[in-house]
């Protein structure tokens, strides 16, 4: 299924409108629907061999390792495709993950590098604008890890490589405050997080190091409609503290009365299909046990499948697709309806030139009526 399935939906949709002028944007006008994206960007490499390193010797050739990979899945041409992706399905709201900001120091020493390598975030926009489209960063939270390490440099000598991740909410700007508007921004780390202890980076409390997850909130107004729209990527290489964190969700942003839409990378497999231990968890269950609906099993012209959303290799450039789980998802709750879902990035055919998959996920749009 390509992602123009959603434009030709949304165009039988209007048709079957009263009155309808047989247009998507005439689908618009009395049933509201808010457009939503949720897109993992893939950070460009596996960093476990980093953690696993037990030595310095060990952490410097890993740290070289993860380098040359992220360098090999070439975020400037994925961009591209993850722009076309955003721009065809164009949605008022994009919720981002791993969407990283890698910098260097140049040599190796104390303080912390500052020459930006890649900036995914600014990256991606500027591929939007190119595209003629209008989104800006609404928040972002520094999730994951700020975490800095050594590489060594062809012809000798060392360079420093920091990793700083985030979850980001991207908006429309092109429309005017009486069509959309958003409003009441949020952004937090969950209390719940992932210390990390080796050898070679250190314990807490001395050398404390640990992997911290977050969420962006914000409530937006679609032609008099209000909603929040909540992002977030919770925690893969533990359970028990993913499923607090998604506790922590339900207790925090996504404790409102207002119809509320959850856009993300969650790590929970959904039925438990394709699970791995870190994704064999209940914080998809336990969400919707509290009344969310996934949008994926909820929609009126769900164009069918598993929907599986991870996982591509890390080179990305495995020829059949990896995907095997799903975990990646638009959940909604209160007065919303799901129109239409689909995956985008999942086909052979969205590629870059290359062979490079967009990521290492597929991604979700969904079309969401306010009634």
């Amino acid at each position: 299924m390509t992602r123009r399935w959603i434009t030709s939906a949304l165009c039988a949709l209007a048709l079957l409108a009263p009155g309808s002028l047989g247009t998507a944007s005439a689908a618009e006008g009395g049933r509201t629907p808010l457009r939503v994206t949720t897109r993992n960007l893939y950070l460009g490499a596996d960093l476990a061999p980093v953690l696993a390193a037990t030595s310095p010797q060990g952490l410097v050739a890993a740290v070289t390792a993860v380098w040359a990979n992220v360098q090999a899945t070439n975020f400037p041409e994925r961009a591209k495709a993850l722009a076309d992706e955003i721009a065809e399905s164009d949605p008022h709201l994009v919720g981002l993950q791993e969407a990283v900001l890698w910098r260097s120091q140049t040599p190796a020493g104390p303080g912390s590098a500052t020459h930006v390598e890649y900036d995914f975030l600014q990256i991606l926009l500027d591929e939007l604008a190119a595209r003629g489209k209008h989104y800006a960063a609404v928040a972002s939270v520094t999730v994951g890890s700020d975490f800095e390490a050594p590489r060594a440099v062809p012809g000798g000598g060392l360079q420093d490589i920091r990793l700083t991740d985030r979850d980001v909410l991207l908006a429309r700007t092109d429309l005017p405050a009486r069509a959309f508007s958003v409003t009441q921004v949020q952004t937090a780390r969950f209390q719940n997080h992932l210390p990390v202890c080796r050898p070679v980076l250190g314990c807490p409390p001395h050398a404390p190091l640990k992997i911290e997850r977050g969420w962006v909130s914000a409530d937006v107004t679609l032609r008099g409609r209000a909603a929040r729209v909540v992002t977030t990527h919770l925690e893969p290489a533990a359970p028990a503290v993913q499923e607090a964190q998604a506790g922590e969700l339900l207790a925090g942003p996504l404790n409102t009365t207002l119809p509320t839409v959850l856009l993300g990378d969650l790590n929970s497999a959904a039925g438990g299909v394709g699970a791995t231990p870190g994704t064999a968890t209940q914080s998809y269950n336990r969400l919707l046990a509290a009344g969310f609906k996934d949008a994926w099993t909820a929609n009126r012209h769900r164009p069918g499948g598993p929907g599986f959303t991870c996982c591509q290799d890390p080179g990305l450039r495995n020829a059949a697709s990896g995907l095997t789980q799903r975990i990646d998802y638009v959940l909604f709750r209160g007065r919303i309806n799901a129109l239409v879902a689909d995956r985008v990035g999942e086909n052979p055919g969205d590629r870059t030139p290359s062979g490079l998959w967009p990521s290492d996920h597929a991604g979700i749009t969904s079309v969401l009526r306010l009634r």
